[in-house]
C-alpha cells in the first residue's frame, strides 16, 4: 500500500492514478461542473470573468482546457498564457512564435553536435567492434 501526501491539501491518502486524495478529486469535479455550467449560460465569457464568477482559479481552468475537458471552440473568448512568453493562446503550451524559435534552436543544436566521420583507412579493429555481431 503506497501512501502519499495530497499535493493539493496535504492530507495522507492511499496513492491512486489521479495523484490526489478523493476529497480533492471531488472538489475538482465540482469546480469543473461550475465552469461548464457558467460557460453554457455565458458563451462569451473571458478567463478572468469565469474565474471570478465560479471561484475557480485561472490555473485550474487552464488545466481543464489543456486536458481537453473545456473546449475553447465553444467559448471563443477563453485564452490562457503561453508558458514561455506570456502571449495569450487558445491551444497547446506555446504560441507559434515560441514553437518556431524552439524548433530552430533544436535544429541548430543538432547541426553543432553532428557526429564526426570515422576514418576507417587503418583497417584496425577497436574493442567494441569485436563484440558486434556480423
Amino acid at each position: 500500500m503506497n501512501l502519499a501526501n495530497c499535493p493539493r491539501c496535504g492530507k495522507v491518502f492511499v496513492m491512486n492514478y489521479k495523484g490526489i486524495c478523493a476529497n480533492c478529486a471531488k472538489d475538482i469535479e465540482n469546480e469543473y461542473e461550475a465552469c461548464v455550467k457558467y460557460l453554457r449560460d455565458n458563451k462569451g465569457a473571458h478567463m478572468q470573468e469565469l474565474s471570478d464568477e465560479t471561484g475557480v482559479s485561472i490555473r485550474q481552468i487552464t488545466t481543464f482546457i489543456r486536458e481537453g475537458r473545456i473546449s475553447t471552440a465553444s467559448a471563443p473568448n477563453l485564452s490562457y498564457e503561453c508558458e514561455v512568453c506570456g502571449t495569450f493562446i487558445r491551444e497547446g503550451n506555446m504560441c507559434d512564435s515560441c514553437r518556431t524559435k524552439l524548433a530552430g534552436d533544436l535544429r541548430q543544436a543538432g547541426k553543432e553536435t553532428a557526429p564526426v566521420q570515422k576514418n576507417n583507412s587503418t583497417g584496425a579493429y577497436k574493442a567494441f567492434d569485436r563484440n558486434r555481431p556480423l
